[in-house]
């Protein structure tokens, strides 16, 4: 949360350029507060698993979340109960006319499919549509980024050979974002993917800035000026044994199944891996809640569709 201080406070502008959060006292008076209403479509198989990743990171904010959790109305899941499908999920034909103050579209193991082959992609299309109207900010995970990507600014993937697998280390491309307050100049997130977007292609977008990265990932953070789209490559969200058994599964397929870099001790699946990046995931989507929803959003939800922002003192 903000530190609150005097409107014309010399050590405003020293700590500004030191990339720190400071709200004058003006902007605080005015500050409303309420619960914020955020949704997670949810297109992963495991739903159960992928719930406790994603809603562990949001539980870890200081603001009340109320999460509500989506399904998608042409598209069956084989691999979660319809019992819980029913208890728990909102079909998007519910929601469609509601506002949320933030989105978060998940990945989906969908890798070699192209877009327009995907079941539900026309559904998928109206939702990214419908989030540019009537979301503050939406987060893209790993091919939801991608598919995104391309959806709104025609940027195609490519696919690598072989899998990007492993926990790398990445750095920050610029000092004085708000996505990346906080973060330490080297850190560590887990890659799972195939499909790759050059660094090349997005700076053809102007309307897109690449936040973090590395040589070796490419893009894994990115977003648009305003910050009401947040692109992410990786997987901060997955847990210390989510590589492992996606290595167990491939090579169950193939003997000849890449091991995860930088992952098992040794780089020996039999060695138990660590977690090596929880506390970037956190500060993570932290900042996200704070800076790109929280600190935008207006105070009357229903102004959302009517495109009103609150000016963002975090930037």
């Amino acid at each position: 949360m903000p530190i609150t201080v005097q409107d014309q406070l010399p050590a405003i502008a020293a700590l500004r350029n030191e990339n720190v959060f400071v709200m004058p006292q003006s902007r605080a008076k005015t500050q409303e507060i309420r619960p914020m209403r955020l949704a997670i479509l949810n297109l992963m198989p495991n739903k159960v698993e992928t719930e406790v990743q994603f809603i562990r990171l949001l539980a870890n904010s200081p603001l009340q979340v109320n999460v509500d959790l989506l399904r998608l109305d042409t598209h069956r899941s084989k691999n979660t109960s319809e019992q819980h499908l029913d208890t728990f999920y909102r079909y998007f034909s519910e929601i469609k006319d509601d506002n949320y103050d933030a989105l978060i579209v998940t990945g989906a193991p969908l890798a070699h499919l192209e877009y327009k082959d995907v079941g539900y992609w026309q559904e998928l299309e109206v939702i990214l549509d419908w989030a540019e109207r009537h979301v503050t900010s939406t987060l893209f995970s790993c091919w939801a980024a991608h598919a995104s990507l391309f959806h709104h600014y025609g940027l195609k993937r490519e696919l690598k050979v072989n899998k990007l697998c492993g926990v790398f280390k990445h750095q920050c491309f610029s000092e004085h974002g708000a996505l990346t307050r906080g973060f330490d100049d080297d850190f560590l997130v887990p890659h799972s993917r195939y499909g790759n977007i050059s660094l090349d292609q997005i700076a053809t977008i102007p309307e897109l800035e690449v936040l973090a990265g590395s040589d070796q990932v490419g893009a894994y953070l990115i977003k648009n000026r305003s910050g009401s789209q947040v692109f992410i490559t990786g997987h901060p969200e997955y847990e210390a044994h989510t590589l492992a058994e996606e290595f167990a599964r491939d090579a169950a397929k193939n003997s000849n199944a890449v091991i995860p870099e930088n992952y098992f001790l040794n780089d020996d699946p039999k060695n138990e891996p660590s977690k090596t990046w929880q506390s970037h995931a956190f500060l993570l989507f932290s900042n996200w809640l704070n800076y790109y929803v929280y600190q935008t959003t207006p105070y009357d939800i229903k102004l959302i569709s009517q495109d009103v922002r609150t000016n963002n003192y975090a930037e």
